[in-house]
């Protein structure tokens, strides 16, 4: 597995670097103190993971993951910040972020969190979460079939692949060519998707499905 973080406290960076050794022991993590650093190292490299702290010289915030995501678009970025407003950890997922891990979590968080996200999952804290579904919506319960697959009653194979395309970040263009089927039937099925977990836009599917702890592999 092949990790790069992006934070420019070489104390964090240490430490979180022996965390990381248990989800592979034969872990290669590229480091960059900076924005423009890490730029160079996503450009160059293919990675499993990004970790990107929000708050780094150069280059920051959301534009920073916003770059790190263009130069590097296959790996999941997970944001691993100081900070913990609702407003910043939303948007950093409308933005396309796998996941938002304050770094006040515990060792054993943030490898759940980290894990999840490897499974094609979305990690966010639970307490935004529950801020996100509207209005306290109820959500669907999840089916588990023998073989360990996942179904959400009321939605069609198809629509869970919808769902699973939503979740990692597609754009309706990218699930039409990946599953071979037009826009106006993308957007069809999302109807669906949302409809059945109660809620109004993508990002608001993709908390809940979190919620939900929902892993579509």
């Amino acid at each position: 597995m092949k990790i790069l973080l992006v934070d420019d406290h070489a104390l964090f960076r240490e430490g979180l670097k022996h965390l990381l050794k248990s989800l592979d022991a034969e872990l290669e993590l590229d480091e960059a103190e900076d924005c423009e650093r890490g730029l160079e190292l996503s450009a160059r490299n293919s990675y499993d993971l990004v970790l990107l702290d929000l708050k780094i010289p150069g280059v920051q915030g959301l534009d920073a993951l916003d770059a790190l995501r263009r130069t590097s678009p296959e790996a999941p970025v997970v944001v691993v910040s100081g900070e913990d407003d609702p407003r910043v950890i939303r948007a950093a997922i409308e933005r396309g972020a796998m996941g938002f891990v304050p770094k006040a979590s515990t060792p054993e968080i943030m490898i759940q969190a980290l894990r999840l996200v490897l499974a094609n999952g979305v990690y966010l804290p639970p307490g935004v979460v529950d801020l996100a579904i509207p209005n306290g919506a109820p959500l669907p319960e999840l089916l588990r079939g023998a073989q360990g697959d996942v179904q959400l009653p009321g939605l069609t194979p198809r629509q869970m692949d919808v769902l699973r395309c939503v979740i990692q970040g597609k754009a309706n263009k990218v699930i039409a060519r990946e599953l071979d089927i037009s826009e106006a039937t993308v957007k069809a099925h999302l109807s669906s998707v949302l409809r059945t977990l109660g809620v109004n836009n993508r990002t608001e599917a993709v908390y809940a499905a979190a919620k939900l702890g929902l892993q579509l592999v």
